[in-house]
């Protein structure tokens, strides 16, 4: 190796580091994101299906758990950081058709915001608003039980 290339490695690599860290955060903080994306979408869809089990207009407490918690005691800690029953509106029912009714039920999550580990990373600022707030989450399921009449 010739004297005037020793250290060119180490130089490179300097110069490439800040590079490869940012590109390390900001994919992870996209898989994080992506991740309790995932998550929620999974627990509404559980509370959708919980609730197309029961009468309808009931065990709505039970069903914001599940979306909070994953279960239905609501015990233990939330699924996601920053979560709670706030962003968990009161689920609802609609009724279409006429021979036969059919009903079904809506659970949904709304203005959840996703906050990063990470603010900024070599002086490069991230998510400027504090982090990445989520459109609704919601899931639709038909309800297996018929209304009870009033």
């Amino acid at each position: 190796m010739n004297k005037s290339h020793r250290g060119v490695a180490l130089v490179e690599f300097a110069l490439m580091l800040p590079m490869l860290l940012l590109l390390t955060v900001i994919t992870t903080e996209f898989g994080r994101a992506i991740y309790q994306y995932n998550t929620l979408a999974k627990s509404v869809r559980d509370a959708s299906r919980y609730l197309s089990m029961q009468t309808p207009g009931t065990q709505m407490t039970q069903a914001r758990n599940l979306v909070v918690h994953g279960n239905l005691a609501g015990t233990g800690p939330v699924l996601v950081d920053g979560l709670n029953g706030s962003n968990v509106p009161n689920p609802t029912w609609q009724t279409a058709g006429a021979d036969p009714i059919i009903t079904t039920v809506t659970v949904q999550v709304s203005g959840y915001t996703f906050r990063p580990m990470f603010s900024s990373v070599l002086g490069v600022q991230f998510f400027s608003g504090g982090g990445i707030t989520f459109s609704d989450i919601r899931a639709t399921m038909r309800s297996h039980v018929e209304p009870v009449a009033p």
